[in-house]
């Protein structure tokens, strides 16, 4: 392994970059380049790679390093955000408010569904961690029509508030309350923990996958679930 210290450098943003600053110690170093692939961190043999969005668009690279590898994919949770809004040139803040949607741990089924097999291979481990974060966004008319025309430029860690690690399928039962009915339907997990039905049902999709939990028949229309 030789240390690239500039590739892929360039192109992140402000809280990736921050993100990485939290593993690197004596121990640890970053732009590692690995089986032809460059790693934001390489640390005690352990490669940490970072990525706040879309998990599909990194699978092909964490298939292909934790085959002679360990690897750990570390991904951020918005427990509290600030949307911050800014002049066009950046230099003047506009606003800053608190955003009202607040991210559990449970919010990584929303990126794991794209992936969920993965965390049953020995060198794979996730981790969650739930930060506060500010968004900067700047008018540009470039941006979703649901924030009219305003574009996210940027992402800055604030604080991290939790952190969990993954190492095995096991480890996500903790979703699976000891109080729920057995067996028990995504209904009756919405019923249990508050989640949105999209949400539960990812939930149980992943789970699924991880060959933890299994259909074991149907109550109406609803497929019944089971603990492994």
């Amino acid at each position: 392994m030789s240390k690239e210290p500039i590739i892929g450098t360039l192109q992140e943003g402000s809280l990736h970059s921050s993100l990485k600053e939290l593993y690197l110690d004596r121990n640890a170093k970053a732009e590692v380049l690995v089986d032809g692939y460059v790693v934001d961190i390489v640390k005690d043999g352990l490669l940490i790679e970072i990525q706040t969005s879309n998990f599909a668009q990194i699978k092909n690279k964490l298939l292909s390093l934790f085959a002679n590898h360990p690897v750990r994919l570390v991904h951020p949770l918005s427990q509290k955000k600030w949307i911050v809004k800014q002049s066009l040139d950046g230099t003047e803040q506009l606003s800053r408010r608190l955003s009202p949607k607040k991210c559990g741990f449970e919010d990584i089924f929303d990126e794991l569904v794209r992936i969920p097999s993965l965390i049953s291979h020995p060198n794979f481990s996730l981790e969650s961690i739930l930060i506060e974060e500010e968004e900067i966004r700047r008018q540009d008319g470039l941006g979703s029509w649901r924030r009219r025309g305003w574009s996210i430029v940027d992402r800055r860690l604030v604080n991290v508030i939790d952190r969990r690690v993954y190492e095995k399928p096991s480890d996500f039962l903790h979703f699976i309350p000891d109080s729920l009915a057995r067996p028990f339907t995504t209904s009756d997990l919405v019923e249990a923990l508050g989640f949105s039905k999209q949400l539960a049902q990812r939930l149980t999709y992943c789970l699924r996958k991880m060959n933890v939990l299994k259909k074991v028949g149907k109550s109406g229309n609803a497929i019944l679930h089971e603990v492994v």
